[in-house]
């Protein structure tokens, strides 16, 4: 059992706004009503102190730092002292039905948190495991976490862009170059960075009326950055890319241009076709063809939208070009299968950006407490006897003797 160091936080956790203290009224207005009963019980017979148990249902990675630093602010603020023992720390696999976290406190001020405790806690840890499996898929491949169009609210951003940075730093431990960084300035600091990234919408691209008129746009706005440009807008992926690289030949033989690949999954990419796709993606890697499980696995690798096969047919046009240097973005869907396919077809893919990391099945994300002592005398409900400090110590001496 590690001894979570209450002082310390992962970056961006402290400056995070789902960290800060609410005042009573405001979380006696969010939690469940029973908890608030419980605690107005509690008041009235007498305080106990209580340790909660903190686990998920499902296999995840560790990602307890916005909780435990919401926890230590609101009980900072109702001057009361408590302790915590992260069973797992930040960033560690964790099995199914495992304790993540214990917290000893007076139950008097613990018993109308749990409510929101819970909900900083469970998904950030499933999207942690999504991003860990992504990143280490792709080992070589940078990521960058787009999720913030998807979230439902600031809170959720900022839980989900934390989740990415967890996942991809233990990404990095196992060897992967992981999550890097975000599109937006607020959570930048989660990937200790200070400015999202990002060059251009599709929405430019029609302003100027021709993909190459985006890309003088934004060099002229922005001469020092690299320019990273959308070719998918009309539909001339190969062509575009090309003629932006001519234009721009300088910062092509720089390695500062990239071409960004998001092509809509109701059609192929420019110069492809069933046919064409799989002749592309069996020059490169015939044995992913062969190995294929499934039909989406397969159109992953050669159907429609940003497919393998239309990366691979972007960096051949590149190379053929004498653009070499230019780097290649992919979006649109890269979720955990559709990088393990990448992977599998060796796709020449430099940076993905991506904001798949967001769990698909939300009620695998559900985080549960159980108070598991009562003034240091174990008690749960029947069938969680698992979640005792003495059961894990009796299962540690075996698995150690």
């Amino acid at each position: 059992m590690t001894q979570f160091p209450l002082g310390e936080a992962a970056p961006g956790v402290t400056a995070a706004k789902a960290s800060a203290a609410l005042p009573d009224s405001e979380i006696q207005a969010r939690t469940d009503s029973y908890f608030n009963r419980t605690r107005q019980i509690v008041g009235h017979f007498g305080d106990c102190e209580v340790t909660y148990a903190f686990f998920l249902r499902c296999p995840v990675i560790s990602a307890p730092g916005i909780m435990l630093e919401w926890l230590k602010n609101v009980m900072a603020a109702r001057n009361c002292d408590y302790s915590v023992d992260v069973l797992h720390p930040e960033g560690e696999w964790v099995g199914a039905g495992e304790p993540l976290v214990y917290i000893t406190g007076s139950f008097l001020h613990l018993a109308d948190l749990e409510t929101l405790l819970l909900q900083k806690l469970g998904s950030s840890c499933v999207a942690a495991l999504r991003a860990y499996q992504m990143a280490l898929s792709l080992p070589q491949t940078r990521f960058l976490a787009m999720d913030a169009r998807h979230c439902a609210g600031y809170e959720m951003q900022e839980l989900m862009a934390y989740a990415a940075s967890i996942g991809g730093r233990a990404a990095q431990k196992d060897g992967a170059v992981g999550f890097v960084g975000t599109a937006n300035d607020a959570v930048s600091g989660f990937f200790d960075t200070t400015h999202g990234a990002g060059t251009m919408p599709h929405a430019l691209i029609g302003y100027a009326g021709s993909t190459v008129r985006a890309a003088e746009m934004f060099h002229e706005t922005f001469p020092h950055s690299d320019l990273v440009v959308l070719v998918d807008y009309f539909g001339q992926e190969i062509t575009d890319a090309l003629a932006v690289c001519q234009q721009f030949e300088d910062l092509a033989q720089a390695g500062r241009i990239a071409v960004r690949l998001d092509t809509h999954g109701g059609r192929f990419m420019e110069g492809l076709n069933p046919q064409e796709s799989y002749a592309v993606v069996n020059r490169h890697a015939p044995e992913a063809l062969r190995r294929y499980r499934s039909d989406r696995e397969l159109r992953y690798l050669i159907g429609t939208g940003v497919s393998a096969a239309s990366i691979w047919k972007m960096r051949e046009a590149l190379d053929e070009a004498g653009f070499d240097k230019v780097r290649i973005i992919a979006s649109s869907g890269f979720g955990v299968t559709k990088c393990a396919c990448m992977a599998d077809a060796h796709a020449p893919i430099d940076v993905v950006g991506t904001g798949s990391f967001i769990p698909e099945i939300w009620n695998e994300t559900y985080a549960t407490a159980d108070i598991i002592s009562y003034n240091g005398v174990e008690r749960v409900k029947i069938g969680r006897e698992f979640l005792f400090a003495s059961a894990r110590n009796r299962k540690d001496s075996k698995e150690n003797p």
